[in-house]
C-alpha cells in the first residue's frame, strides 16, 4: 500500500476530498495530514477520517524536525493541497519528485509568493481573463515553478465574480486532484 502525506494550511478541503477518494482504496492511502496552523480546520477534518494530524511551527519546519518526520514515514508521495509556506531546500533534496502541488491558476501565469487562494481568483477577474483553470505540477526550490504534472481549465465569463471564480476552481480541484495524484503514484 502507498503511503499519502498531506500538507494544508486552511480549511482543508481539498485534502479531506483526497481522504476520501483513497478511503477505500487498495493501492494507496492517506497516513498523515500536517498543518503550519494548530487551529486549521483541516486537521479536524483528518481526524473525522480516523487520520494522524498534527500541527507545527516555522521552527520545526525549518529546522530539519519535520524532514525527519518524513523521513521515518517514508511517504510515497507528498501533497500541497493548500499549504502556504515553502519547502525548504532539505525537504526537496530528501523527496526528490515526490512532492507535488495544486495551484489555483494556469501556471505560469498568476504564480509566485503571494499569490493563492483569492488573491489568484481576484487578479484573474482584474485583468478580464476568459479562462482559469487548475495547475498540478511538482514542488522546487521555487513558489510555482517545478515541472507541470497536469492542467485544466474552466471558462471565465465577464460577469463572473472572484467568488465565480473560486467556485468554478474548486470544482476542478475535486474532480481531478486524486485521479492525478493516483496517476503519479501508479507511474
Amino acid at each position: 500500500m502507498k503511503s499519502i502525506v498531506i500538507f494544508a494550511s486552511g480549511s482543508g478541503t481539498n485534502a479531506e476530498n483526497i481522504i476520501k477518494y483513497f478511503e477505500n482504496s487498495t493501492t494507496a492511502s492517506v497516513t498523515m495530514v500536517l498543518s503550519n496552523k494548530k487551529e486549521a480546520k483541516v486537521l479536524d477534518r483528518a481526524n473525522n477520517y480516523k487520520k494522524s494530524a498534527i500541527s507545527f511551527n516555522k521552527t520545526a519546519f525549518s529546522n530539519g524536525h519535520i524532514v525527519e518526520l518524513l523521513t521515518t514515514l517514508n511517504p510515497d508521495l507528498i501533497v500541497l493541497a493548500g499549504f502556504l509556506w515553502k519547502i525548504p531546500a532539505d525537504l526537496i533534496a530528501a523527496f526528490p519528485n515526490k512532492i507535488i502541488n495544486i495551484h489555483p491558476a494556469l501556471l505560469p501565469n498568476y504564480g509566485g509568493k503571494g499569490m493563492y487562494g483569492m488573491h489568484v481568483h481576484e487578479a484573474v477577474v482584474a485583468n478580464k481573463e476568459t479562462e482559469s483553470g487548475i495547475t498540478i505540477h511538482y514542488v522546487n526550490e521555487n513558489y510555482d515553478e517545478g515541472n507541470i504534472i497536469f492542467q485544466a481549465k474552466t471558462t471565465v465569463t465577464p460577469t463572473d465574480t472572484a467568488e465565480d471564480v473560486a467556485q468554478k476552481i474548486h470544482q476542478l480541484e475535486y474532480e481531478h486532484f486524486p485521479k492525478i495524484i493516483e496517476k503519479v503514484l501508479n507511474d
